[in-house]
């Protein structure tokens, strides 16, 4: 059911105004329900049926039909009073920067008022107009009910599905685009990417220390001794240096030392380099890295291959974001 909200209809300071939309919204239904039964009463299938069933509604109604358009022309009066009413204070209260705006803004309900034919259903705009009006100013809460929630609903399906077609049209255009060698992988590098080179060294270099931080530090003992253990196996596994223990004397000796030697070296090795990568020290083979893959604009030299592969990087990447826009949100509100 329409909620009302009586504390916002007090505290109003255009309590005045609330009062007239409540007064035309009912006249509004009641005119709207009056030109709905004289259209169906039109038809002498109806009439006749009335005649045999209900002969006294029949004689009852017959001249309020046959003066329908007088009776119309009484609601329109109103309508067009009310309207000339707020037209008037929109003026003097300055609402809108020209005073003709108002009949333009507001056009549905002087077309409503036309008393021809379908035109007169368009009064039923001023009724969502009003509705509306109320809603937004708290005065009434229509988002409850269920004629709300039915047309809600139907409209964000509709809203999604034309939506996700036009995406998907976009983006099979911009596929099309780059397979016909368009240059956007060419402006996405030099007018976006390269710009921005120096944010993305930072951003990238921020992330490898923090990863270095995170993952390396923690596990540093645990990881020197795997290292170890591989290198101690892989020294075992060499023919070479396993023909040093056959050296008289000394030559187990040498073979112990050197493979405790090698492995403190691998070790301290990868060690160094990951602290490295986890300090700020980094930055500067980040950046090495990321001038690698963005040279200057000047710097940069045609690759075919490298081309063909950015083209399908951006196809991919198109592919699955149409994939992801293919998904109906709407199917999983379904009642």
């Amino acid at each position: 059911m329409l909620k009302i909200n009586r504390d916002n209809l007090k505290s109003s300071h255009q309590l005045i105004w609330f009062i007239i939309d409540f007064l035309m919204l009912g006249l509004l239904i009641i005119n709207l329900a009056f030109i709905i039964w004289d259209s169906i009463y039109s038809f002498v299938a109806i009439q006749n049926l009335l005649k045999e069933q209900a002969p006294a509604i029949q004689s009852l109604y017959q001249p309020i039909h046959e003066r329908f358009i007088f009776y119309d022309l009484i609601f329109v009066a109103i309508f067009l009073t009310e309207f000339f009413v707020r037209w008037g204070y929109a003026i003097k209260a300055r609402i809108y920067d020209r005073w003709y705006f108002y009949p333009f803004i507001h056009w549905y309900d002087l077309v409503g008022c036309i008393p021809v034919g379908s035109l007169r259903f368009l009064r039923i705009l001023r009724v969502i107009s009003i509705i509306y009006r109320l809603h937004q100013y708290k005065i009434i809460d229509v988002t409850n009910t269920k004629i709300y929630r039915f047309v809600n609903f139907y409209y964000e399906a509709f809203m999604e599905e034309l939506s996700d077609r036009i995406v998907l049209k976009v983006l099979s255009g911009v596929q099309e685009e780059v397979k016909r060698g368009s240059p956007l992988f060419e402006k996405i590098q030099l007018d976006i990417l390269y710009p921005r080179r120096d944010m993305l060294s930072d951003w990238i270099s921020r992330r490898v220390a923090e990863a270095a931080q995170e993952g390396y530090v923690p596990n540093r003992g645990a990881l020197r001794s795997y290292l170890e253990d591989r290198v101690d196996n892989a020294l075992k596994q060499n023919l070479e240096l396993s023909r040093l223990k056959f050296l008289p004397v000394v030559g187990p000796t040498i073979q112990e030392t050197l493979e405790e030697a090698v492995g403190d070296i691998v070790a301290h090795v990868i060690h160094q380099i990951l602290e490295d990568l986890a300090s700020a020290s980094n930055h500067a083979f980040i950046e090495d890295i990321v001038n690698v893959f963005l040279p200057n604009p000047g710097e940069a030299r045609e690759d075919e291959a490298q081309n063909e592969a950015l083209i399908n990087l951006i196809i991919e990447v198109i592919d699955a974001i149409k994939g992801q826009v293919k998904v109906k949100h709407w199917r999983d509100e379904l009642p």
